[in-house]
């Protein structure tokens, strides 16, 4: 089931539609990250395969993108959340995550996420520092 919220101030959008997302502007936007600098466009396309994906669209195309990997049921992984710089500011990555807590798909999982610069947003939404342990292969 696709689902889609319309900004009720501005001429925005965020959808789960598959068929919307924009693979070289989501490479863009992530290439330009400090957690994603290093990824290939295979890699990116491929880890959008094995996720639920969120976009943001604005008048002229795709200008934002979140990445969830999730089982459904017990965990979700929230990622490679970004916002274009040009519209950074205006409240979008508050919006989006609102967006994500109602998700039908997601709304009842425990979610993790990892940030080395965005505490303040997620604290907002009952995100909370803790210890993380990892294995970041080679």
């Amino acid at each position: 089931m696709i689902t889609e919220w319309k900004h009720d101030h501005m001429p925005y959008t965020i959808s789960d539609d598959r068929q919307l997302l924009d693979l070289n502007t989501i490479c863009t936007l992530l290439l330009s990250s400090y957690w994603a600098s290093e990824r290939s466009k295979e890699q990116i396309s491929k880890s959008m395969e094995h996720s639920l994906c969120f976009g943001i669209y604005g008048s002229t195309g795709q200008i934002g993108f979140m990445r969830v990997v999730t089982d459904r049921a017990v965990i979700s992984w929230v990622c490679d959340v970004i916002i274009h710089p040009h519209h950074r500011g205006v409240g979008l990555g508050k919006w989006i995550m609102q967006y994500l807590l109602a998700h039908p798909e997601v709304r009842h999982t425990k979610m993790l996420l990892g940030t080395r610069d965005a505490h303040g947003l997620y604290e907002q939404f009952g995100f909370e520092r803790r210890e993380l342990m990892g294995r970041f292969g080679e």
